[in-house]
């Protein structure tokens, strides 16, 4: 048997030892599925703790943080929340926001040692974020369910980023109010930073279903996580689409997870109940 590989090496982007890193999941009430499968992927391969939340916009909106009415262009709740990362994080350290869509295939320590490496602290404090630079032109008109497929520079760099929460310019510019009220080319194009305070990670690490290829003999292109940025499986349009296979077995692991949870509390209850009835039967 194949020693197994070592442990990718510590990176300046970890938290202090004890806490979990923090990962921010894009969350549509029409994609719950997609989610669950998402948060499944990044905890089941991660070597490192992580505390993985949703950004439900209902929350948001209820708490007074996002007020932003819907525009005809915005293909999911989470278009515009995804900026709320660093006030959600308590623009404290770093952390990851990705969209739903994705399944991740690989540990997401080694996606923090790829963005900045280790012995690397001083790029750590520049950079404001890390992201894949896409140069991306979908060419359907519409995506998912039929929603509105949209084209502008920088295209999917904020569908995953790495976040430096404390940021000067991350907390000048990216506080709920401005979340609500920025222009969609300002947020998504990260028009409040400079080009060399957006770090890259590589393309691997958000590999575009029907856009990025496998080349066999370069292991670096094989994908570490999956994007349906296009559509997963769980719509039907998209139910063969590449990569399907993945997902759908990731998606099954799932339910058998839970069913199993569920017929282990079932029989629990059972038993309380039974230890219930014996108890009033011993008493009369």
């Amino acid at each position: 048997m194949p020693a197994p590989a070592p442990a990718p090496p510590p990176s300046p982007l970890l938290p202090p030892a004890g806490e979990p890193f923090r990962v921010f999941v894009g969350y549509d009430p029409r994609e719950h599925e997609a989610y669950e499968v998402c948060r499944r992927s990044l905890l089941r391969r991660s070597s490192i703790p992580l505390d993985v939340r949703p950004i439900r916009q209902a929350e948001l909106r209820a708490a007074g943080l996002y007020t932003r009415a819907r525009g005809p262009t915005e293909s999911t709740e989470f278009s515009f929340t995804r900026f709320l990362t660093p006030y959600l994080a308590g623009y404290r350290g770093w952390a990851l926001f990705v969209d739903c869509d994705f399944l991740y295939l690989a540990d997401l320590a080694e996606l923090l040692a790829a963005a900045v490496p280790p012995g690397s602290a001083d790029a750590a404090d520049r950079i404001a974020v890390a992201c894949v630079k896409h140069e991306y032109q979908p060419a359907e008109a519409t995506k998912m369910d039929g929603a509105i497929q949209t084209v502008y520079p920088r295209k999917n760099w904020s569908s995953m980023v790495l976040y430096n929460c404390a940021h000067p310019k991350n907390v000048a510019a990216l506080t709920p109010e401005a979340v609500s009220t920025q222009t969609g080319a300002f947020l998504h194009r990260f028009a409040w930073l400079d080009g060399d305070e957006i770090g890259e990670v590589p393309f691997a690490w958000n590999f575009l279903v029907g856009h990025n290829r496998v080349n066999p003999a370069d292991p670096a292109t094989r994908p570490r996580a999956i994007h349906y940025t296009s559509g997963g499986p769980w719509f039907e349009r998209y139910r063969d689409c590449e990569f399907a296979d993945l997902w759908l077995k990731e998606a099954e692991e799932l339910r058998a997870e839970k069913d199993k949870l569920k017929l282990l509390k079932d029989r629990d209850d059972a038993d309380v109940k039974q230890e219930e009835e014996a108890a009033q039967e011993k008493g009369k």
